[in-house]
């Protein structure tokens, strides 16, 4: 058997209990729970997922996380994405949660926020690439990378974003231009290639 989520309606409440496969597969609301990774100077964790997976290869992301299991509240999956995908323990705070209608299937989405102070021993399966961006640099990377869409649409949503503007226009979908020398965690110091 595979992976197991609660189904939940438009109102987020539980109507069953089926495999993550099915629900993505017959575009069921299920519920996910991701947390935007800050530093403590501020910056914005950013990574790139692995060409090898089967959920936005090679694509570029702000948010970590995953899908809510059975009898988990939000935020204790968001709690163990980051240790799971990050390595990492830290305190979780919820931010918002709104009806994301997916790329490939729609879901509950809750979006949390976490200081991570420390090393990260990202998971290799989950993460090709990191890096910590300033909110500028994160805007400017947003307009140029291949984001998960998804994501794209969550910062748009983001209480900080929303107050200063600093999203629009981003490219979901789109393939990197570029290579622009930043801060980066998870190397040299320039985006990775291709």
């Amino acid at each position: 058997m595979g992976e197991l989520v609660e189904r939940v309606d438009e109102f987020d409440r539980v109507v069953g209990v089926v495999e993550r496969r099915e629900a993505i597969e017959r575009k069921w609301l299920h519920r996910i729970a991701v947390t935007v990774c800050r530093d403590t100077a501020g910056r914005v964790l950013v990574h790139r997922r692995p060409e090898g997976v089967s959920r936005f290869p090679g694509q570029y992301d702000w948010l970590v996380g995953g899908a809510v299991e059975v009898g988990e509240s939000y935020a204790e999956a968001a709690a163990r994405e980051l240790a799971e995908e990050l390595g990492v323990r830290a305190p979780v705070r919820h931010v918002f949660t709104f009806l994301c209608r997916g790329v490939i299937s729609p879901y509950w989405l809750a979006v949390h926020e976490a200081v991570v102070v420390g090393d990260l021993a990202p998971d290799p399966g989950e993460v090709a690439w990191w890096g910590w961006l300033t909110e500028e640099e994160l805007r400017r990377a947003v307009r140029r990378w291949e984001f998960v869409a998804d994501g794209v649409v969550a910062l748009e949503r983001y209480p900080a974003a929303g107050r200063s503007g600093w999203v629009r226009g981003g490219r979901a979908g789109g393939r990197p231009r570029g290579g622009g020398a930043w801060c980066a965690g998870g190397g040299s110091g320039r985006w990775p290639p291709r």
